[in-house]
């Protein structure tokens, strides 16, 4: 349940539990004294860095510790499938087939928090955000434009000096919930993209390196100069990243921050159902600040 940010991506990171509770024979919830619980967590690593501090002040508040592993969302999807853990974390919401071989009573998604998924890259001296449309994203990531400065490139950037360099795309190597979100919107909104791989937490990559997690695919853009990548914005501010401003819906160019994130949702709800089943997608959204 992902969206592209601003008028990029948007991303709804979902938490799934079991209904009813953990398990009793769920090995990673136990109880370590009779004021104490403890319970297990794994999946995605898109809302790692804000489930860290919600965790870790939760703990210091209360008597219950939180053990989250960022693993990301397919990995975490299994273990809950397999019931190793008290809660899954993914970015992509399961499937009926999922559910339905989930061990265990039902499971609930939960939504826990709103990101955005944004396009960053390692272009040295280039110091003006870089602006993209959806087919030039596409075309990028199908390697279709394989050189910095592509007239599609250039006439997009007006007076940016862009490199004669390869382009290089880095894209995540595992089942990824971010990489559901990032194939979900260009799918919606870049026709070329759903001729081709099409959406899913694995895709077939057309060209690019592969890295596993957010914080490898930022770490390999930023040491890689002519690199270009997809991670959570978090991951993108807290390596000082450039992320570039994706033309939206609109015809506006908008970068990724939270007021662009809470239009997009905004533009959305009306869309959301009115029952408890929160398997949305609100990628590519309406209105001017999306």
């Amino acid at each position: 349940m992902k969206v592209l940010k601003a008028a990029a991506l948007l991303a709804c990171a979902v938490a799934c539990s079991k209904d009813g509770g953990s398990n009793a024979g769920t090995a990673s919830s136990t109880t370590t004294s009779s004021q104490s619980v403890d319970l297990t967590g794994a999946g995605a690593t898109f809302p790692y860095p804000l489930y860290s501090k919600w965790f870790s002040t939760y703990a210091n508040n209360t008597s219950v510790k939180i053990n989250y592993q960022s693993i990301g969302s397919g990995g975490g999807i299994r273990q809950l499938s397999e019931e190793t853990v008290d809660f899954g974390a993914s970015d992509s919401p399961m499937s009926n087939e999922e559910l339905s071989k989930a061990k265990g009573g039902p499971v609930l998604h939960i939504p826990t928090v709103l990101g955005a998924v944004v396009i960053t890259y390692n272009l040295p001296g280039v110091n003006t955000p870089l602006k993209l449309t959806p087919q030039v994203i596409a075309d990028i990531f199908l390697g279709r434009i394989t050189k910095w400065n592509d007239t599609r490139l250039t006439s997009l950037n007006p007076g940016v000096s862009l490199p004669t360099s390869d382009i290089l795309v880095v894209h995540r190597s595992e089942g990824s919930g971010t990489t559901y979100v990032f194939t979900d919107y260009l799918t919606a909104a870049a026709p070329a993209w759903k001729a081709g791989p099409g959406k899913g937490k694995e895709v077939k990559w057309p060209v690019g390196l592969g890295a596993k997690g957010n914080e490898a695919v930022a770490g390999q853009v930023k040491q890689t100069p002519g690199s270009i990548g997809y991670v959570e914005l978090a991951y993108a501010n807290q390596n000082n990243m450039p992320v570039a401003a994706i033309r939206n819906k609109a015809g506006q160019f908008i970068a990724a921050s939270v007021p662009a994130v809470t239009a997009a949702a905004a533009a959305a709800a009306k869309a959301l159902p009115a029952n408890t089943d929160f398997r949305v997608s609100i990628v590519d959204a309406a209105g001017a600040d999306s």
